[in-house]
């Protein structure tokens, strides 16, 4: 199947997790794929082989998105890539992936915690925007990660759930400023996954708490991604899907 053939898609944190499978879902289904990645590039490299191995397009691109000044410059290079890759600049779908989650309550959260979790949570994905904005063609994809810490009572992760809050407003906002658009902004917001960021000590007990009765994967979030991205969702925008397997109903 290649929905996303001719179309370019820019995945931040797509170096692991759940980022790596909507990076590969979207290679794999045609789209040129920017494999974002902060810190590991040899994980991006692998990914951007699997993609190429599979028939697809695909290449890395570092920065740390929580400084503007790295995110203008990732833009520049983007912009650079896509006219080898492609021969024309411009993208199709944005996916704001890249994020971090401590397990701190509100008295163990330090100012510097707290600036990090927002600077990369939300300052990141705004700016991320603003530079996509003016390459981002009509009727294109952006979607957000967000969290179902965002909707339930999380004492541990305060400072994240404010975050991921704050993402689903920005999502909320930016649906009606760029629909006239035809550009469709919705966000996802995973429940307990599989991923390396989730703790092993709750693990069983959020299990529990899933009507479907397992721990998600982050092949299950990645589906629902690929899903807003393509011209199926067209009538979707400004939207929160819980991407829980019925977590907490």
């Amino acid at each position: 199947m290649n929905r996303f053939k001719g179309k370019v898609a820019l995945v931040t944190g797509a170096s692991r997790g759940i980022g790596k499978e909507i990076a590969l879902r979207l290679g794999s289904e045609g789209a040129t794929v920017a494999v974002h990645f902060n810190r590991n590039e040899a994980a991006a490299a692998e990914i951007v082989r699997e993609i190429s191995t599979a028939g697809g397009k695909a290449f890395a691109i570092g920065a740390d998105v929580s400084k503007t000044s790295e995110v203008a410059s990732m833009f520049d290079t983007l912009d650079r890539e896509l006219e080898v890759h492609t021969g024309r600049r411009g993208l199709d779908i944005v996916v704001n992936n890249a994020g971090i989650s401590p397990v701190l309550t509100i008295e163990e959260t330090t100012e510097g915690q707290f600036d990090e979790i927002f600077a990369v949570n939300v300052k990141a994905p705004f700016f991320v925007i603003q530079h996509a904005v003016g390459r981002i063609r009509d009727d294109g994809r952006i979607i957000n990660v967000s969290s179902m810490s965002a909707v339930r009572a999380r004492p541990t992760l305060v400072a994240y759930a404010a975050s991921k809050a704050a993402v689903n407003g920005m999502t909320l906002a930016l649906a009606q400023h760029l629909g006239n658009r035809g550009i469709t902004v919705n966000a996802v917001a995973p429940g307990a996954t599989d991923t390396d960021m989730l703790p092993d000590s709750i693990r069983e007990m959020l299990k529990s708490r899933v009507a479907l009765g397992r721990i998600g994967t982050a092949s299950d979030v990645a589906n629902i991604v690929v899903f807003l991205a393509s011209q199926d969702a067209g009538w979707l925008t400004g939207q929160l899907l819980h991407a829980s397997g019925g977590q907490e109903l």
